[in-house]
């Protein structure tokens, strides 16, 4: 079973009903005077089948390959998946759209399933499964490849590898490539290279009426911009091309340590020292530090555990972490491994436990700049208090700190350049409770969520609170996940009515909700 399931691609939803618009609604967005009630697999059959590419697969939940196509990440609220069509070619997805629009019907592309926010739950119809379009390459002059929409960041990473080559992808290689790329898209390669979306060269976009169309620098510049940041509200991305770069270093070093609570003062003041409020060490790739329980350490309290990997041999990355060899460990590993190998033995990898999927989870999140070592005390305090009072909860939470190397992010790029708005954000947390063993402690654990974001939030005086999309759950203010200037909102708002005025793209943290 493809535990990884599919992950929200280039935009993902549609939805039927029509809108308050402030223009007129142009004639090839009109919909059919009727709405059938129920998705029938096998009038979708009969009527899409024969329009589409031989080897596109067409089936229903009394299919064996259901289960695998609309497998999730988050199963706390999931999609209503009636009907599953997946494309055996790119040209099949307009195909696709139009036959849904014409017939009313409600349309999601999807690739691999770990988008997370809320508003998918709303979502009934029929899902465009992407996972077939995998293709991947390697352009003439060696400086950019073609990905098909359905790669995602293990395929890409050792496609690439083995070429001799690497690009931006998300950190977590059981995700797609486009998912968090449409986000922004944080990763192991951001300090030299910026963001998944800055190293966008052009996409190829199915538009929310069927028609299909290239944003880039050069043709339709302005919907270049919105999806390199929120690309999810405009169209589905069957292919982009994407900037590749000589792979560097044979091996990367990795460092991993577990310590108790009572060093948390000196490790976060260390991390805090070594990114320097954004002016990292050129070699340094990504830390991760998580709180979590491990009963081999402690069943009473939460342990510190810590990853870093870095782009450079150990001689030169272990100068960097010498402080933190400096720091009492309960374990303390190392090694020198293929680029290929870090995300599994940072466990980000297939397999490993941030991918694990087919789980109800209870999640908050918050962006800064420095950790605030006070609001971490008490977050880790609290966090033992409710262990002790909940444990069933409790020894199922986790809270990540992702620590990127970042320096290339604003060197290299200018803020107004993408709808991607919080590029002085060093740092992203992410809680996560599952609730799996105990649904009845539902509210609990949202309490505790709000709870750890509140205290993060609160150890940030005089900043706006930010999110991540990718990471955002659907209940945010708009600014605080698309940028609290106003220039931004108005031109995200304006694209919204210029590529898709029905707002058919609005189950994945939409820029409008309830009318345009």
């Amino acid at each position: 079973m493809r535990f990884y399931a599919q992950l929200l691609t280039a935009s993902c939803f549609a939805v039927l009903q029509t809108l308050s618009l402030a223009t007129p609604v142009p004639d090839i967005f009109q919909e059919e005077q009727f709405t059938r009630r129920d998705l029938s697999v096998e009038t979708v059959k009969r009527e899409l089948g024969p329009k589409l590419s031989k080897g596109s697969l067409i089936f229903g939940p009394e299919d064996p390959l259901y289960v695998n196509a609309t497998e999730r990440w988050q199963t706390k609220l999931v999609p209503k998946i009636q009907v599953v069509v997946q494309p055996a070619k790119e040209d099949d997805v307009p195909t696709i759209v139009k036959y849904s629009n014409k017939n009313s019907f409600n349309f999601l592309a999807v690739n691999r399933g770990h988008g997370w926010t809320d508003d998918v739950g709303a979502f009934k119809g029929l899902q465009i499964d992407l996972a077939s379009l995998t293709a991947i390459t390697i352009q003439p002059d060696k400086k950019s490849a073609l990905f098909q929409g359905g790669v995602f960041g293990e395929l890409v990473i050792k496609t690439l590898w083995d070429q001799g080559y690497v690009t931006t992808t998300g950190s977590c290689t059981c995700v797609s490539l486009l998912g968090p790329a449409l986000g922004g898209g944080h990763g192991r390669f951001e300090g030299k290279y910026g963001m998944i979306s800055d190293n966008f060269i052009k996409l190829n976009v199915v538009l929310a009426d069927g028609t299909v169309t290239e944003a880039s620098a050069k043709k339709n510049p302005d919907l270049f911009w919105g999806m390199k940041g929120a690309g999810h509200n405009f169209g589905i991305v069957t292919s982009v091309e994407q900037k590749i770069f000589p792979r560097g270093p044979a091996t990367w070093h990795y460092h991993n340590y577990a310590w108790t609570g009572d060093k948390l003062e000196k490790v976060f003041t260390e991390v805090n020292k070594l990114h320097n409020n954004g002016s990292t060490p050129d070699e340094l790739s990504v830390e991760f530090g998580i709180f979590l329980t491990n009963p081999s350490i402690s069943t009473t309290e939460a342990i510190l555990s810590y990853t870093f990997a870095f782009q450079s041999s150990a001689e030169v990355a272990e100068k960097y972490l010498a402080p933190f060899n400096a720091i009492p460990a309960v374990t303390n590993t190392s090694g020198d491994i293929p680029y290929t190998d870090i995300p599994g033995i940072q466990g980000t990898g297939i397999g490993g436990r941030l991918c694990a999927g087919n789980r109800s989870r209870i999640l908050s999140t918050a962006g800064s700049q420095v950790y605030n070592i006070t609001a971490e005390r008490k977050i880790y305090d609290r966090w033992n208090w409710w262990k002790a009072q909940y444990p069933d909860i409790g020894n199922q939470a986790t809270m990540i700190h992702e620590g990127y190397g970042t320096t290339a992010v604003n060197r290299d790029f200018k803020a107004e350049d993408s709808a991607y708005p919080f590029r002085d954000d060093h740092h992203l947390v992410l809680f996560s409770v599952n609730i799996d063993q105990a649904p009845q402690l539902a509210d609990k654990a949202k309490e505790w969520a709000n709870e750890v974001a509140q205290i993060y939030n609160e150890g940030q005086p005089g900043r706006l609170p930010n999110v991540y999309v990718n990471y955002a759950t659907g209940g945010e203010k708009l600014e605080n996940v698309y940028g609290h200037e106003a220039w931004r909102i108005k031109k995200l708002k304006e694209l919204k009515k210029k590529y898709d005025p029905l707002n058919k793209f609005r189950y994945y943290n939409p820029i409008v909700k309830n009318g345009i």
